[in-house]
């Protein structure tokens, strides 16, 4: 049986190929999120107390 080198080829560049898509879409996504994170969030209304504390 030999082995076909031009299958394998296509395989690990589409392998190769899918990975580096997939690190440039989660640094897309992380900056997305770190912005999110770093809002000014004393805009909001302060939310109602829980009720398990007491005052």
């Amino acid at each position: 049986m030999e082995i076909n080198w031009v299958i394998i080829t296509v395989v690990l560049v589409c392998a190769i190929a899918l990975i580096l898509y997939l690190i440039k879409k989660n640094q897309k996504d992380k900056k997305e999120v770190t912005k999110f994170f770093n809002r000014d969030t004393s805009i909001r209304k302060e939310s109602e107390p829980d009720e398990d504390e007491e005052y």
